[in-house]
């Protein structure tokens, strides 16, 4: 009875592949020996044989022969005339081994055991899910989505291993249902009552980085490194590659053939815009790439503040200002210097700063003109009026306000 009762918990043991074999007998005789000490108050002249194939197991007691009026410890002594009630050929000084019977011990002994059991291959499948998740942080992780709940959805590996993907580790366009497939990159990995807690993201930048590694042969073989990442998930990202190799065009292998090579990621990543930029060390020749799609003028760099101040024609400030200012602020990013645009005016071209109308306009409003490049008065008078209520999100009263005063002085 007692080795039936036992067989579900080794069936167990036998379906954690991951755990090895002398792992799971090093557990399950710890089991045991737990049950014999607290029965005899002591293990040590115990030897237990386990067999986890069949799910079965023998425990046997070595005891010395001593004669019948000397037995002090019935656990580790037999009397000689119990010993010769097993073999007539016992003499005293030799050692008896016995079989000891589980089923002896009463159904309470053997109910902890099972317990003891239970708990410990709990304890071996977290420490496995959590070690073997430790090691792939940073790397790209499948799974099939499980249950989906306002702030995060329930993700399942191959394993039926839970993961966690948050509403903020998604991309804002992600939409997920039951049975979806998913990829994402294991973002951190940590225990939370004792049990394993797998964070993923769709928004890091590392996840990018990976899904580059995966779709281009010539960063997967270290041809052609990715420098730098910066993005806003779904929206637009900056990445900035650089090749050894001369004969290697960095750029024109990302992105390949008619974009052949890229477009898998930008549909991985909801239509994300990606911009790949070929890395220089020359700041200035890296800035410039960076405000891609903008022509730059000159550069003028203030490398104690690691500001640059760009200058390029009036056409060209919205492009290297991008929609929100999304493009000039990844620049920003990518490049680690503070990036402010200026428009060139020609010599001739009568203009005024636009602090110069402080007393009439007010600090924060000059500052959200001056934030999408506009620091003269020309240069607002310019932007049509929709456009400049888009791009500095400022009342319509406001930009009218604005628009009246500039207008006044050139009148």
């Amino acid at each position: 009875m007692e080795n039936i009762n036992l067989i579900d918990s080794f069936a167990e043991f036998k379906e954690l592949k991951n755990i090895d074999r002398a792992t799971m007998m090093s557990v399950i005789e710890e089991v045991f020996r737990s049950v014999l000490i607290r029965q005899y108050e002591t293990d040590d002249n115990f030897d237990i044989i386990i067999n986890i194939d069949k799910g079965d197991f023998e425990i046997w007691r070595n005891r010395e022969v001593v004669e019948d009026d000397a037995l002090e410890d019935p656990n580790a002594q037999i009397t000689l005339t119990d010993a010769q009630k097993i073999d007539d050929d016992y003499e005293v000084g030799e050692e008896v081994t016995d079989e000891v019977k589980l089923v002896d011990f009463g159904r309470r002994a053997i109910l902890n055991l099972r317990q003891n059991l239970a708990s410990k291959i709990m304890e071996l499948e977290k420490d496995h899910i959590y070690g073997k998740y430790k090691e792939k942080i940073g790397d790209i992780v499948t799974g099939e989505v499980y249950q989906v709940w306002k702030k995060e959805i329930l993700v399942l590996d191959d394993e039926d291993n839970e993961l966690i993907l948050p509403k903020s580790e998604q991309i804002p366009s992600d939409f997920f249902r039951k049975g979806d497939n998913v990829r994402a990159i294991v973002s951190k990995v940590e225990l939370r009552n004792n049990n394993p807690l797998i964070i993923l993201s769709r928004t890091a930048p590392t996840f990018l980085e990976r899904l580059f590694e995966l779709e281009i042969p010539e960063i997967f073989d270290g041809l052609i490194t990715v420098k730098k990442i910066v993005r806003v998930p779904g929206e637009r990202a900056k990445v900035a590659v650089e090749s050894y190799d001369e004969r290697i065009d960095p750029v024109g292998a990302c992105v390949g053939m008619k974009g052949s090579r890229i477009h898998g990621i930008v549909r991985e990543l909801r239509n994300e815009n990606i911009d790949v930029i070929n890395y220089s060390a020359n700041t200035q020749l890296f800035i410039k790439r960076a405000l891609n799609p903008a022509k730059i003028n000159s550069i003028k760099l203030i490398e104690d503040s690691r500001k640059a101040e760009v200058y390029l024609k009036p056409e060209e400030v919205s492009l290297a200002i991008g929609k929100g200012g999304l493009n000039i602020r990844l620049a920003s990013q990518l490049t680690g210097y503070e990036i402010d645009v200026y428009r060139e005016v020609e010599e001739d071209d009568e203009d005024v700063d636009i602090e110069e109308f402080a007393d009439e306009i007010e600090s924060w409003v000059i500052d959200s003109l001056k934030g999408i490049g506009c620091d003269s008065a020309k240069n607002v008078l310019n932007i049509p009026r929709a456009e400049l209520i888009k791009r500095t999100d400022l009342e319509e009263e406001t930009i009218d306000h604005v628009l009246s005063i500039l207008k006044s002085e050139f009148e």
